[in-house]
């Protein structure tokens, strides 16, 4: 037998012959290495300590025969208690290198280490004890069993001290992290986590626990519960309900604490409650043993303290919550998806679509049936959206009736966005069919910015709403070009509107049986540069859709009134004017009394100011425009039904119309010299015949038209044969030139 084989046999001596109790084994195990370049020594190390057990867990042996297999298996086990390190192996400091390398490269300060050396004079004690970082170091002929043993135990202790302390550090940091950063998208989880870590350490276990609380509260039967922070086992369950865990137990215990509002404590688990009326939460700790009073005691002062905490970071995700959420949909709303489609275009441009879902006539539902049967049309197109695109796509709600999404361009195609709509809608018990407009842009077309890409879906949305039978647009650059312009347009018809440069012309009527003028049609003209105007086909829309046409009609009316006060100075007393008004005007609340101050205020006879409409306005919202005309018609002012038959008429709300004057479009005129041409024409003339209202034909600029208006027995008539239209200066010369003036 050699010396260190002599030596290394007081392992096996015993001080006396007590064996400690052994307490209930706990789960888990200390991990302990053995480094020793004799496979002897690892052999009774592991005999002498096989039946140990440290609070109430025993020892996993592990084993490397060099300092370089040391370090690699501490490198893949990061959990390892305690090392037991012989100094001298490949070479004569070969232990005291795998200490400096497990302190300086691992960065392993919860390990602890017990140097054993057969040959104390290559390491001295002392100057060992002062420059490393050991938790004991002694000669192998010192190590009895039962010094061994208490080595073990005060090494493992030490181990778990500086753990928890570790692990309060840890738990604290995230508490604080979470506070400092109340507004990330994380904080309430982080915040959760660092409760678990932190109750664990309090009472000296592993952070196997579970917090969840109740976020989504609607004040039903139905409220989920989500893991809200989580370590060990369960951290992969990180933001999914609680059902989805795959342990009864749990789910029962924290539905048990969040239902009684109080902590439970069992010989296997603990349930603590955290929170109040709003906000409440349970942290489930697995213990496998009962927790003691004191421990109890020092829980309850923690969840106390942190318990403000907790609310104030809950109240911030909820304030997170309201502004990126959607209520109703539980969707990302306009803000958040912004976001989103800002990062989608930064990081997957290629083959990605933005598109934007509008509702058509969507307020129907909402006036016709309720808001509650609206919205729940909403969550159901939510619901039919997800089904179809919400595994490659993002779905947002960024308006009232608008939906958002972007994902890629093959899935995103019009033809599956339509099938959507195909099949109805349940609404509690409604079966509705609605339709959709579409505006699509690719992200490879767009700007990198979120709202950048938002304005061009919405530009090719708009596109697709005035379109008729066009129910998509893809975002074209030119269509951008084209708001430029209208805006650039609409700024200056404002400023020309404001500084009065808007001009309004006249255009004569004439009597086909007297041949004299009977009155005048005004018409608005917008100077552009010396003897050009810009077209009324034009600027007349754009003043319509921003709301301007309800200031330019007003003034339109006061021209006009002022222009008959004037012609009856001038010995034309029983002239009248017509002026075009279109569907804001009638949208207007102030619009029946103000064309009744209007004439008022100048003292001119009604009947000689007559208001033309257009089909177009009758038919979109005819109640509304029959209603006004009432009014008019009962205070003695004229109407007329301008391009009659080009739109989608109804002889029903003909009758109903006060009219007392129907004019004949010129698209009809043309064509009354053509064979069979004049066949519409006739018909109007002769409808407007049976219900006693006068017929006016405009656009008749040849005197063969004229002739075939007149058989047809048409009684008025304004066209480029009489005269052009022609400013207010010019039309007092042309009644004294052709009818000798009016008197």
């Amino acid at each position: 037998m050699t010396q260190k084989e002599a030596d290394e046999g007081f392992l096996f001596l015993a001080d006396d012959d007590s064996t400690p109790p052994q307490p209930d084994m706990q789960a888990g195990v200390w991990n302990l290495l053995i480094v020793d370049d004799d496979e002897e020594i690892h052999t009774v190390t592991k005999l002498a300590l096989s039946d140990l057990i440290v609070l109430g867990k025993p020892l996993q042996f592990h084993h490397a025969y060099s300092g370089k297999q040391a370090i690699e298996f501490l490198s893949q086990q990061p959990e390892t208690a305690l090392v037991l390190l012989d100094v001298v192996m490949e070479t004569d400091d070969a232990g005291l290198q795998v200490v400096r390398r497990i302190r300086d490269e691992l960065h392993m300060d919860e390990l602890r280490i017990v140097l054993r050396t057969g040959q104390p004079g290559y390491a001295p004690e002392e100057s060992v004890i002062k420059e490393y970082d050991i938790n004991d170091y002694k000669t192998k002929t010192e190590l009895t069993r039962n010094k061994l043993v208490t080595t073990i135990i005060s090494s493992i202790r030490s181990y778990q001290q500086i753990k928890t302390i570790n692990q309060n550090r840890r738990g604290l940091q995230k508490i604080i992290k979470a506070g400092a950063n109340l507004l990330e998208q994380h904080s309430l989880h982080e915040f959760s986590e660092g409760v678990v870590t932190q109750i664990s350490s309090l009472i000296g276990l592993h952070a196997e626990g579970v917090l969840c609380a109740q976020i989504e509260d609607d004040g039903t039967a139905s409220d989920k519960i989500y893991v809200l922070g989580a370590a060990g086992n369960y951290a992969p369950f990180i933001k999914c309900q609680l059902d989805r865990l795959d342990n009864a137990r749990i789910i029962t215990q924290i539905n048990q604490c969040l239902s009684g509002k109080q902590h439970i404590f069992t010989d296997q688990d603990t349930v603590l409650y955290l929170g109040n009326e709003k906000h409440n939460a349970a942290v489930y700790i697995e213990t496998n043993r009962p927790i003691e009073e004191a421990d109890k005691q020092l829980i309850e002062v923690f969840l106390s303290n942190i318990s403000i905490g907790y609310e104030n970071v809950a109240l911030f995700q909820q304030l997170k919550h309201a502004a990126f959420i959607d209520p109703l949909t539980k969707t990302p709303n306009r803000n958040e998806f912004i976001q989103i489609l800002q990062d989608t275009r930064r990081f997957e441009p290629d083959n990605m679509v933005a598109v934007l879902v509008d509702v058509d006539h969507f307020s129907d539902v909402n006036d016709g049936l309720g808001q509650e049967v609206g919205n729940e049309l909403l969550i159901a197109i939510t619901l039919r959206l997800i089904e179809y695109f919400g595994v490659s796509s993002q779905l947002g709600r960024i308006g009232a009736d608008v939906f958002a999404l972007v994902g890629p361009e093959d899935e995103l195609t019009p033809e599956r966005l339509r099938e959507v709509f195909v099949t109805p809608f349940q609404a509690f018990e409604h079966s509705l069919q609605v339709n959709a407009t579409f505006g699509i842009c690719r992200l490879r077309d767009s700007a990198e910015q979120g709202m950048v890409i938002m304005k061009h879906v919405y530009i090719a949305l708009n596109k697709a709403k005035k379109t008729l039978g066009v129910h998509h647009q893809y975002y074209q650059p030119e269509m951008e070009e084209e708001v430029t312009e209208r805006l650039t347009m609409l700024r200056m018809l404002r400023a020309d509107f404001a500084l009065d440069k808007l001009q309004l012309w006249y255009q004569p009527q004439l009597c086909l049986k007297s041949n004299r003028v009977v009155g005048m049609e005004a018409l608005l003209r917008w100077p552009h540069q010396p003897g050009q105007f810009i077209s009324p086909a034009v600027f007349i829309p754009l003043a319509e859709y921003s709301g301007l046409i309800v200031d330019i009609g007003l003034w339109v009316l006061e021209q006009a009134c002022r222009q008959i006060q004037q012609l009856a100075a001038q010995g034309c007393a029983e002239l009248r004017i017509a002026v075009n008004v279109s569907m804001p005007q009638f949208r207007s609340v102030h619009f029946v009394q103000s064309v009744i101050d209007t004439v008022s205020r100048y003292q001119v006879k009604p009947h000689l100011l007559e208001l033309e409409i257009t089909e177009s306005v009758v038919m979109d919202e005819p109640k509304m425009v029959i209603a006004a005309l009432q009014k008019l018609k009962s205070f003695g002012i004229k109407v007329a039904i301008d391009d009659f038959g080009i739109g989608f008429s109804s002889l029903s709300y003909l009758q109903q119309l006060p009219l007392d004057r129907i004019k004949v479009d010129r698209a009809f005129v043309s064509t009354v010299t053509e064979p069979g041409g004049g066949l519409i024409a006739e018909t109007i003339v002769s409808l407007g015949k049976r219900i006693g209202l006068s017929t006016i034909a405009e656009g008749v600029e040849t005197a063969e038209q004229l002739a075939a208006i007149q058989k047809m027995g048409c009684d008025e008539v304004q066209g480029f044969l009489f005269a052009k239209p022609m400013p207010a200066a010019e039309l007092k010369q042309f009644l004294q030139n052709y009818q000798g003036g009016c008197k």
